[in-house]
């Protein structure tokens, strides 16, 4: 199927698929370069995100060992596993790519925070606690408390149930004396009835009279608490605003806790990159996929989208695939063998399907399967049988890429970020040369 007669063609330098954070990433360095940009895609991962940004957490993965230096971790893990995608990244690239990011978040509304070159721990909602990197500024003074162990109040909300105040207290109050809880009944009809989700409660939050509300109710529960942590619901666009309102009247450190998804951390942060993308000038196709596409005699992309058949087109001289792993449809597994949903691209997996899993579901050293997806060279592209590249001017990041397990190894944000500007940097010097 080609674009009818007269059909208008958008005209673009680079072509981006997908919209979760390696996506987001990509669009924003190359229109940082004045590379004219269309993105497309339909739903990413980001409303899953715990608003986290993970640099490298563990490795090995079936010892479970926590790395406080994240940069010492990524020279380990690229002595033992000299095919992970850090090991084709310089680290110089790594944390420019999480500076530019973080910087761009910060002025959009979202401020972040690190120590210095280490990860910092903190709390989960689960009462847990994990190593990340980059911790969104409400969330940091959560780092500080369960480092310093104060007096703390954790907040849960009847209805919210994702998210339990009582495990959290519960799971840590072993090792964290003065760790209490409360439950509040706070909606918007005033009655506290049905269950609700964290979305709705983060714009309820931004509601003229709420956030006062908040206040009056929980000023007799805070007594000797140094420290309030709430779930994150604490509004969609000027959150930190409101952790900064809460901290004054309440006269503790508030800090708050990222929830199960679908995540606000998650949403805000892909509000903030859709509407600074478009600010920018990056030309955004949501939601919309790929139904057919080709290469013209000059090596260019002709990209037919739409949601059933293409209603739109697109030429590009190159194109970054960010789409993904199953979830986000980047792979498919049939019957016989894992597969590249849109190019058909080789995927390295194991050799059979009966070698995907492993006998025990939660086997620490993860599943092969969670380590499928694609070869690519030195300038992130794709390699066909034979190792050279499928096509010379397609280029992958994220998720994709094979030999990567980044939910256990924790470092999904820093694989996003790195391999998205080492992309578009091979985009830019390559392709457009």
């Amino acid at each position: 199927m080609k674009p009818q007669k007269g059909a208008k063609i958008t005209e673009c330098q680079l072509a981006i698929i997908g919209c979760g954070l390696s996506g987001m990433a990509a669009a924003l360095f190359a229109a940082e370069q004045g590379i004219s940009t269309v993105q497309i895609g339909v739903s990413g991962g980001m409303i899953f995100a715990s608003g986290l940004m993970d640099l490298m957490g563990v490795h090995p993965v079936e010892t479970g060992n926590k790395w406080r230096d994240p940069w010492a971790a990524i020279d380990a893990l690229g002595r033992d596993i000299p095919d992970h995608p850090y090991a084709r990244l310089k680290k110089t690239v790594l944390r420019e790519s999480m500076e530019k990011v973080v910087a761009f978040l910060g002025d959009e509304g979202l401020p972040y925070l690190k120590d210095h070159e280490n990860n910092s721990e903190m709390i989960t909602s689960l009462g847990t606690s994990k190593y990340t990197y980059y911790v969104p500024q409400t969330m940091w003074e959560g780092v500080k408390a369960l480092r310093e162990r104060v007096p703390c109040l954790i907040l849960g909300f009847d209805g919210l149930n994702d998210f339990s105040a009582s495990q959290i207290a519960g799971t840590l109050g072993d090792q964290w004396p003065g760790l209490r809880w409360h439950n509040l009944q706070f909606s918007n009809n005033g009655n506290g009835a049905g269950l609700v989700s964290g979305d709705i409660m983060a714009r309820d939050m931004e509601v003229s009279g709420n956030l006062d509300r908040l206040v009056s109710e929980v000023r007799p529960h805070l007594k000797d608490a140094e420290g309030v942590g709430i779930p994150a619901i604490l509004g969609m666009e000027r959150s930190h605003e409101i952790v900064g309102e809460l901290s004054r009247e309440w006269g503790t450190r508030v800090f708050e806790i990222p929830t199960m998804p679908v995540s606000v951390p998650g949403l805000r942060i892909n509000e903030a990159f859709a509407r600074g993308l478009s600010a920018k000038g990056v030309k955004l196709f949501f939601p919309n996929r790929i139904i057919k596409w080709e290469q013209d005699e000059n090596g260019e992309f002709l990209l037919g989208t739409g949601r059933n058949r293409p209603d739109k087109w697109i030429r590009a001289k190159g194109v970054i695939l960010a789409t993904g792993r199953f979830w986000a449809r980047g792979l498919r597994a049939d019957r016989d063998k894992i597969r590249e949903t849109l190019f058909d691209l080789p995927v390295s997996q194991p050799g059979k399907r009966k070698e995907w899993h492993r006998r025990e579901f939660l086997d620490l050293k993860g599943h092969p399967a969670n380590r499928a997806g694609l070869e690519v060279d030195d300038l992130f592209r794709p390699v066909a049988k034979g190792g050279k590249p499928a096509f010379d001017n397609l280029f992958a990041c994220g998720s994709i890429l094979a030999h990567q397990d980044w939910m256990r190894m924790k470092c999904g944000s820093g694989l996003a970020m790195g391999t998205a500007l080492a992309a578009v940097d091979a985009f830019s010097s390559f392709a457009l040369k």
